[in-house]
């Protein structure tokens, strides 16, 4: 694991207390991260009050878009696992208010077991 799996697509866990650094901003008081999960090079970090998910953007992904989405939106999630053709694991979040879901693709579904675990904590 670590960063050929984050090349490849594969999700890995990362330091929650690094994240909690480097989102130092954003986050609200008392608010700490306990699970962060790193796509390529995106973010889904789970924190005590929300889902926040950070696109890194660009060539150097210095430009950076911050999704935040409280849990009590969340209304469902699924998760597509990998087949003998398809090798593709797919995640699935439906936000209230939003026709669409948000879609994750992961290489393989080794870790979005873990990602769609810390859904089912911290959603519900």
């Amino acid at each position: 694991m670590g960063l050929l799996d984050g090349l490849l697509g594969n999700a890995s866990e990362t330091d929650a207390q690094d994240i909690q650094l480097e989102l130092s901003q954003q986050l609200s008081p008392g608010e700490t991260v306990r699970n962060a999960y790193a796509v390529i090079r995106d973010l889904m970090v789970f924190t005590t009050k929300r889902l926040i998910m950070v696109d890194k953007q660009g060539v150097t992904g210095k430009k950076r878009e911050y999704l935040s989405i409280p849990y009590r939106s969340i209304e469902r999630f699924s998760m597509e696992t990998t087949g003998h053709f398809d090798l593709d694991a797919e995640l699935k979040i439906w936000v209230r208010g939003q026709t669409e879901p948000i879609s994750k693709t992961f290489r393989g579904d080794k870790n979005v077991y873990d990602v769609y675990r810390a859904l089912g904590e911290f959603a519900v």
